[in-house]
């Protein structure tokens, strides 16, 4: 059992992450700007049934309840379609991503981090390279050793080495997210220090967003028609966090085995 930390916890990916991670038995803090508007993130773990890759169900189950009479604190569990409960807590918090001193004392005492978050509200070379910096910061004085962030395709490599942003006929409206979220992954190569491991994980090409969970991802270089849904990415990036096989590195997903 690992103790995590998920900034940006209240979007799809996120809310994915701690799911997995619920279900797997770890203790999660789930970060998010204003824990009021995600009331029911303690129980995400509880939404919805697990489609299993043979086609079982397996149906959520335990409580969710707030457990010790704090607010946004609750346990989950989940039945799986073996019989297994896995039950993981989770604390909803209040935080920002960028404040490299809240980073630091809200991780103090995980064993990794998720940055999954995003805020549309300010400049995309500001917003990235500025919690790439405060994570850097925030989790060496946390004394955190593996930090997972949730990338972006559209700067992975095609086999070719090409940003798939890059290749012919691929959409620049956005391309300031884009290089954003490039900058951000820049900041980390350069300056995470030895003892903070990093992997950015990223679809190969984009989100499914309304696949199942198969339990089943393959790694794949950037490829526009290919997906991933946010359960399966969910589980390759608790992969990564319980058993790291890739580091300092930008590494694309896609449904499969």
């Amino acid at each position: 059992m690992k103790r995590i930390i998920v900034f940006g916890a209240g979007g799809r990916a996120g809310r994915a992450t701690v799911r997995e991670a619920v279900l797997r038995g770890h203790e999660v803090t789930a970060v998010v700007r204003d824990p009021a508007r995600h009331a029911t993130l303690a129980s995400a773990a509880d939404e919805a049934p697990i489609p299993a890759a043979d086609g079982r169900v397996a149906v959520g189950g335990g409580r969710s309840a707030v457990a010790d009479g704090r607010a946004g604190t609750g346990d989950a569990g989940i039945t799986a379609a073996d019989g297994r409960v896995a039950v993981g807590r989770v604390r909803v918090v209040a935080g920002d991503v960028t404040d490299a001193g809240g980073v630091a004392r809200l991780a103090a005492g995980h064993d990794a981090a998720v940055n999954a978050a995003c805020d549309l509200g300010v400049p995309p070379d500001v917003y990235f390279t500025g919690a790439a910096r405060a994570l850097v910061d925030g989790l060496t004085a946390a004394g955190v050793r593996r930090l997972v962030a949730v990338g972006l395709a559209s700067v992975l490599e095609t086999p070719s080495g090409t940003p798939l942003m890059d290749t012919p006929g691929y959409p620049q409206e956005y391309r300031a997210f884009y290089l954003g979220h490039a900058a951000g992954t820049d900041v980390l190569r350069a300056a995470a220090p030895p003892a903070l491991d990093w992997l950015v994980l990223s679809p190969a090409g984009d989100f499914d967003h309304g696949g199942a969970r198969t339990g089943g991802y393959r790694p794949a270089a950037a490829e526009a028609a290919s997906r991933v849904s946010y359960p399966d990415f969910a589980i390759a990036l608790l992969d990564e966090i319980e058993a790291p096989r890739h580091n300092r590195v930008h590494l694309g997903v896609e449904q499969g085995l």
